[in-house]
């Protein structure tokens, strides 16, 4: 029997608003950008009703399951290039916010479920087909808090960046960020429940 639910003891975080003053980046974090019952509610339902699925990927010389679920939407006029086109109401309603927020339209989302500390991503710079060179993109978290890790690929002085994306923050990744800087979610022994990180993009047809 369930005696309470995981949502009572995720964190919503300072509430506050930062800009990071780093070479190269333009990175802008709110937290508490959805409030408590409006991060409950999109937790439970993406947790719940999202097609999630494993997916492989090339790790040196073999190909591994990535240690995350993912799951896709984007708007298209090519339906061999759509991946679940039907946006439920809820995401489109996050999308809403995001673009209110940031006044930059996102057509594609990419979501991944952190199931427990063992799920991660390693370092890296997102590559995504017919992306734009300097992609926006903005990142919503729903669950568990984990670390989100910065740091820059040539200026190896600066130290990285270490930010805990609580339960309904935003952050904003934009212009040269993802040129110049590579993130991680390090795993963790640590006993976490599930977190939901939706990534909004800007992909272009070719």
């Amino acid at each position: 029997m369930m005696l309470f639910d995981d949502t009572e003891i995720f964190s919503q975080g300072s509430g506050g608003r930062k800009i990071f003053d780093v070479p190269d980046a333009d990175l802008l974090l709110i937290d508490n950008f959805f409030n408590k019952e409006q991060s409950d509610h999109y937790y439970n339902f993406l947790l719940h009703t999202t097609q999630w699925r494993e997916y492989e990927m090339p790790m040196y010389d073999k190909v591994v399951t990535a240690p995350r679920m993912i799951s896709w939407y984007g708007d298209s006029n090519r339906p061999e290039r759509r991946s679940n086109p039907d946006w439920p109401s809820e995401l489109l309603a996050i999308r809403e916010r995001v673009q209110q927020e940031t006044r930059i339209h996102f057509n594609a989302v990419l979501l991944n479920l952190y199931r427990n500390g063992g799920d991660g991503v390693g370092w890296h710079s997102d590559k995504t087909p017919s992306s734009n060179k300097n992609m926006n993109i903005a990142s919503v978290t729903f669950g568990e808090t984990r670390m989100f890790r910065l740091r820059h690929k040539v200026l190896k002085h600066i130290p990285p960046i270490e930010i805990p994306l609580h339960h309904g923050t935003f952050l904003l990744m934009a212009g040269n960020t993802n040129t110049y800087w590579e993130h991680q979610v390090p795993k963790t022994a640590r006993p976490v429940l599930p977190r939901i990180n939706l990534t909004f993009r800007q992909i272009r047809e070719a």
